[in-house]
C-alpha cells in the first residue's frame, strides 16, 4: 500500500480538531485504504482498537444499517465514554438522510469524525447547510506521477515511466496487475460503477447511451474552451441530438462524480473570475484510453490535463487565464498568491518557444512565470519566466 503522504499529513494534521474530515474522489482512488492506514498509524500511536469505530458502507458486513437512525445507533452504542473516539464513516452518503446521523454524532463529545464520499453530493444541500463551517475537504486524486514513480520498479528513466503512466492509469489498484487486458478489465469496472452508479442512478438519468457518448466527447476535448450550448451543437452535429439543457445537467453530474474536472476562465488584466467558457479535464488519461483508444496524437493536451491534476494536488485553485485576446493555461491561487503556467510538449522550435512565451511576457505583475515542457537542458529564465523541465516538476515529491 502506498502512504499517499499529501493526504495523510493532513489528516495528521486535522486529528483531534473540532471539524469533520471529509474525504472526497472518484471511486478507487485510494480512500479507504487511505482511513485504513490512517487507523494503524493511530493504533501506533497508542488508540486502542475499541476507540476506533470504523464502518464502511459499501460493505455487506454493514448491511442492516438502512437509516440514519441505524447508523447513529450502530456508533453510538460502541463508543467508549470519556475518551476520544474516532468514527470512520466510509461511502456515507449511501444511507438515505445521512447528513442527519453525521449531525448528531458531531454533537457527541469526545467523537473526532472522518466521512468519505464518491460523489460531490456528499457536500451539497442540507449537509452543506450543517456542516458550515465545521468541515474541512481533502479531495483526492488518483496516483500523482511521483507517486506513481515512488513504487515503480524502474527507476531513472522519467520519459519511460511517463508513457507507463499514461498508458496504465493512475488508479493505485492498477499496479496489482502486469497483463494489459487485466488493467483494462480493472479500469472498465471503475468506469461502468461510476457511470451507472455515482451519475445515471442518483441523476435518474435513463439514456445511458447519449450519457455515454457525452463522457466520450468530454474525454475528446479536454483541454479546448467549451460550453453547454457548444457541446451539444457539436454533438447534434454528429448524429447525437442532444439539447443544452441536457448537456449542462449530464456535465455538472460528471462533475460531481469527479470523472470529470472543470476549469473556469479568470481574466489576467480584469484580475475577475469570468463565467462564460470553461476547459475541462479527465481525471485518469488511463481511463480515457480505454473509451477512446491509446493514442499519443494529442499529446500536448494530455500533457496539459496531467499538470491541470498535479496542479490541484498541490492545494491550488486552478483557472485557464484570459489575458487580453492571448490565453495562458493555467493561473493558480494559493492563499492569496498567483502564479501563471503555460504548458508545452516542446519549445525546441523557436516560433514555437516565442509563441509560448508571449502570453507570460503580457502580464506585469511580480507573480512567478512558468514553462513546462519536456524539453531537458538545464533550466533557464526568459526574463523572469522560468522554463523548467516536465517531468521533473511533476516527479517532486509534494508533501
Amino acid at each position: 500500500m502506498i502512504r499517499r503522504d499529501v493526504y495523510m499529513n493532513q489528516l495528521h494534521r486535522l486529528r483531534d480538531k473540532n471539524i469533520i474530515k471529509v474525504v472526497t474522489g472518484i471511486r478507487r482512488c485510494g480512500k479507504s485504504t487511505l482511513l485504513h492506514m490512517f487507523q494503524k498509524e493511530l493504533a501506533e500511536h497508542g488508540i486502542e482498537k475499541e476507540r476506533m469505530i470504523a464502518v464502511n458502507l459499501e460493505s455487506g458486513d454493514f448491511r442492516k444499517i438502512r437509516t440514519a437512525d441505524d447508523l447513529y445507533d450502530y456508533v453510538e452504542q460502541r463508543l467508549c465514554a470519556d475518551k476520544t473516539n474516532y468514527v470512520f464513516l466510509d461511502e456515507v452518503q449511501n444511507v438515505p438522510d445521512f447528513q442527519r446521523a453525521v449531525d448528531w454524532l458531531y454533537a457527541k463529545p469526545g467523537v473526532d469524525l472522518y466521512l468519505t464520499g464518491s460523489n460531490a453530493y456528499l457536500l451539497s444541500g442540507e449537509l452543506a447547510t450543517l456542516l458550515s463551517g465545521r468541515h474541512m475537504e481533502i479531495r483526492m486524486l488518483p496516483l500523482s506521477f511521483a507517486e506513481f514513480v515512488s513504487v515503480s520498479p524502474e527507476t531513472g528513466n522519467l520519459p519511460q515511466l511517463y508513457s507507463k503512466y499514461l498508458v496504465n492509469s493512475s488508479f493505485p489498484g492498477v499496479l496489482e496487475y502486469r497483463e494489459q487486458d487485466d488493467i483494462r478489465a480493472y479500469i472498465e469496472g471503475i468506469y461502468n460503477t461510476v457511470l451507472i452508479k455515482d451519475v445515471a442512478t442518483r441523476r435518474r438519468i435513463s439514456d445511458i447511451a447519449m450519457l455515454q457518448s457525452s463522457v466520450e466527447f468530454m474525454y475528446d476535448n479536454i483541454g479546448n474552451l467549451c460550453s453547454a450550448a457548444k457541446i451539444a451543437g457539436a454533438m447534434t452535429s454528429a448524429g447525437r441530438k442532444i439539447s443544452t439543457n441536457t448537456v449542462e445537467a449530464y456535465i455538472q453530474a460528471l462533475v460531481d462524480s469527479f470523472i470529470l474536472y472543470k476549469a473556469n476562465r479568470y481574466d489576467v488584466h480584469g484580475k475577475e473570475r469570468l463565467k462564460n467558457g470553461a476547459k475541462y479535464y479527465a481525471v485518469d488519461i488511463g481511463l480515457r484510453n480505454y473509451l477512446l483508444g491509446t493514442s499519443f496524437g494529442d499529446v500536448g493536451h494530455i500533457l496539459e490535463n496531467i499538470v491541470y491534476l498535479e496542479l490541484l494536488r498541490r492545494g491550488n485553485e486552478v483557472f485557464v487565464g484570459k489575458a487580453g485576446t492571448s490565453e495562458v493555461d493555467f493561473v493558480t491561487i494559493h492563499n492569496g498568491q498567483k502564479a501563471y503556467y503555460q504548458v508545452s510538449q516542446s519549445v525546441l522550435d523557436e516560433n514555437t518557444l516565442h509563441r509560448e512565451l508571449a502570453p507570460l511576457q503580457g502580464i506585469k505583475d511580480n507573480y512567478p512565470k512558468y514553462l513546462l515542457t519536456m524539453d531537458y537542458f538545464p533550466n533557464i529564465s526568459f526574463e523572469g519566466i522560468q522554463h523548467v523541465n516536465v517531468l521533473e516538476w511533476l516527479s517532486a515529491p509534494n508533501t
